[in-house]
């Protein structure tokens, strides 16, 4: 891994301090809504507004990139983040609770940008090295999950008002990120994407390898937002457990989410693509089973480790497969179309976490996902049956 140029374990860092944003949010910002919300089942609604900001935001910013490049977005989003940390922090003093759900929506145009960083750290190697490019910089995530809980914790009651010091501190790593980024080279490679496809997208839609592709990106996604949203709640304001154990959950489960890539060539080379989603479909219904059987804080954590373990092997399956339906003129337009799906969807679930957890109750919350379970387990035992 040390052989990787510069530019890779920038993006590292950087992801880690960008993705502390989103572990931030999701860890504070249903604490913060129960208390500005007028009806506790929107308490959540902030955590949702920056997954559908950033659903509505991750075309354009591809978009931009290929026409700007990829360092003056990245740096841009910088100045935008602090800018928008600024404006949360003036609706907690000010107990705007949409003002903050908006601030929140704005945000998610960071995490948009954040999600290219992968792609910008592929693009700095040679085609063999991608793999291990792609591992090293998701690293970052791991790093996030400690990062974005502990400054949450650490400047609560800095101020009067609570969280606006673990606002600040957050705006200092996109200071430090904004310097770090000031040293990143573009591939000179990068141009815009021209797309010259003569096939239509309903072509490419139809064909097994897509459908497969992103319905596990869709279920890794849905599943994992949707119970990880409410889980904050439900543990922190209806269980009544302290931040200290909600933070430790969470932690828990942002590793899981990551760790795993560090052996992903591992598991692709013995089970193969298809088993390896397989295997996340059931760590999805470990953690339901486990979850929907006791509020126990042990519960709690290792139905959030499964939660992570799932998304990891059906997301990182999916992503593997997505380029199988697709030749290299047609990339822009299947990875928009993909991550539109992805994170419109998954705006959904977030979206609707809080109103489930709070007029009905958290065994609802996780009986609700099965469904999808049994959905995504079929087509893949489909997907298994026909390309062996």
């Amino acid at each position: 891994m040390l052989n990787l140029p510069r530019n890779v374990w920038i993006l590292t860092v950087c992801l880690a301090l960008f993705m502390s944003l989103s572990v931030f949010m999701v860890f504070v910002a249903g604490i913060i809504g129960s208390t500005l919300a007028p009806l506790k089942s929107l308490a959540t609604l902030p955590v949702a507004t920056i997954v559908v900001g950033t659903a509505v935001t991750v075309i354009p910013a591809i978009r931009l990139m290929s026409i700007f490049g990829r360092k003056k977005v990245f740096l841009s989003s910088c100045v935008y983040t602090i800018l928008l940390i600024g404006l949360c922090i003036f609706s907690i003093i000010n107990k705007s609770f949409y003002l903050f759900c908006f601030a929140s929506f704005c945000l998610g145009g960071s995490v948009a940008v954040m999600q290219q960083f992968r792609f910008a750290a592929i693009e700095s190697v040679e085609p063999e090295l991608r793999p291990k490019a792609t591992a090293v910089v998701l690293l970052g995530g791991i790093v996030s999950a400690f990062l974005g809980t502990e400054i949450a914790t650490l400047g609560k009651d800095y101020f009067d008002t609570d969280f606006v010091g673990s606002f600040i501190i957050l705006s200092l790593l996109f200071i430090i990120a904004f310097i770090l980024l000031c040293f990143f080279k573009p591939a000179e490679k990068f141009k815009q994407q021209i797309d010259n496809s003569k096939r239509s997208l309903i072509e490419i839609i139809k064909q097994g390898s897509f459908i497969v592709a992103v319905c596990a990106a869709i279920t890794g996604y849905v599943v994992m937002s949707f119970v990880m949203t409410a889980t904050p709640v439900s543990m922190h304001i209806m269980d009544g457990f302290s931040l200290h154990h909600t933070k430790s959950v969470l932690q828990a489960h942002v590793i899981a989410m990551f760790l795993p890539s560090l052996f992903t060539a591992l598991i692709v080379k013995y089970l193969g693509l298809t088993r390896m989603m397989l295997l996340g479909v059931i760590f999805f219904f470990a953690s339901v089973f486990i979850a929907y059987s006791s509020h126990a804080l042990s519960s709690y954590w290792w139905s959030l480790v499964l939660l992570g373990l799932g998304w990891n092997f059906l997301f990182i399956g999916g992503t593997n497969l997505l380029p199988k339906s697709y030749n290299e003129n047609e990339k822009f337009k299947v990875q928009s179309i993909n991550d539109f799906l992805v994170f419109g969807l998954q705006a959904i679930a977030a979206l609707s976490a809080g109103w489930f957890v709070f007029n009905f109750s958290w065994e609802v919350v996780l009986l609700s996902v099965i469904p999808l379970l049994f959905f995504q387990l079929f087509i893949l035992l489909w997907w298994l049956k026909n390309n062996n």
